[in-house]
């Protein structure tokens, strides 16, 4: 990933990635803020987060109108706030292509120099009906080619439990994923995921098809135990088993869901660090707390 700051650190110096093999990334991702003091709460988080140099911050993209023009300034603040690469996402939900021109324009403008480019999830979720937008995308390999068209570097998703809407289609799942890297892109964040084994399964099948992309893995610290299920079911990952057992009797204290939640993460961390994982990329919920124990837990910083 051309626009990722890599550093190794030995022994407490950072010597830059050109001089030796690069250490995994360690990247996080927010969500653009509703309202001031939602925005007030992502400032605070990623001013803690920063003092460990994540590679790079990703914003996810909310499509249309007051939410649109919410992304589009916070992915463009924290790059001038920061310094730190930042990715926007970018979605084909409810745009027709001169719409999403416009966007990316308008990232170019602020100085974003890389997209994840995703399909976006129907009204219903992703499993629901796709519903087309006048001149618009279905797929998002059509927005792969547009952003490469228009000089950026582009990222996709990858999905270790399989898309939802691929009804457990592992091969459809990965010839979609290689067909986007045929358009261009360079690098695929995951869907967060509870078994290293799903993540180096689709890894070693992308070797298999002497794919180049950094496959970066999807953490999730859990913090909260309905919103772990909310976003479980949108997704379509399993919950494995011996994970909700960890949770039994705790279900209404938080803070031991918080601990327990950040020791899942930790030993799913070592085990991909381990075996050479790429990078690791945060999903924060705009809170840095647990995401900075893990990190320190686990030695990336």
């Amino acid at each position: 990933m051309a626009q990722v700051r890599k550093i190794q650190r030995i022994h407490g110096a950072t010597v830059p990635s050109r001089y030796m093999e690069s250490a995994p990334t360690f990247s996080v991702e927010f969500f653009p803020p509703k309202d001031e003091p939602g925005e007030e709460r992502l400032w605070s988080a990623l001013s803690s987060l920063e003092k460990y140099a994540p590679d790079f911050v990703s914003v996810t993209y909310g499509a249309g109108g007051s939410s649109r023009d919410r992304t589009v300034r916070i992915t463009s603040e924290i790059t001038k706030r920061t310094g730190i690469p930042t990715i926007a996402h970018l979605t084909c939900v409810g745009s027709s292509k001169s719409e999403l021109v416009n966007v990316l324009n308008q990232y170019s403008a602020a100085g974003i120099k890389s997209i994840l480019a995703l399909r976006g999830d129907p009204t219903g979720g992703p499993s629901a009906p796709w519903v087309a937008t006048q001149d618009g995308f279905n797929h998002a390999d059509e927005l792969v080619s547009l952003a490469i068209s228009m000089g950026f570097e582009v990222g996709v998703a990858a999905f270790p439990d399989g898309h939802p809407a691929s009804n457990g289609d592992f091969q459809k799942d990965l010839s979609v994923l290689l067909e986007k890297e045929r358009r261009g892109a360079t690098f695929a964040t995951t869907q967060f995921f509870f078994q290293a084994e799903r993540y180096f399964n689709l890894a070693e099948s992308l070797k298999l098809h002497n794919s180049k992309l950094d496959l970066y893995a999807g953490i999730l610290p859990i913090t909260n135990l309905a919103q772990l299920k909310r976003m479980a079911e949108l997704s379509g990952t399993p919950i494995p088993l011996e994970i909700t057992e960890r949770f039994s009797g705790k279900e209404a204290n938080p803070e031991a869901i918080r601990e327990i939640g950040i020791e899942i993460s930790v030993e799913l961390c070592k085990k991909l660090l381990n075996r050479g994982v790429p990078g690791l990329h945060f999903y924060t919920m705009n809170s840095a707390s647990s995401t900075l124990e893990i990190i320190k837990q686990v030695g990336l910083r």
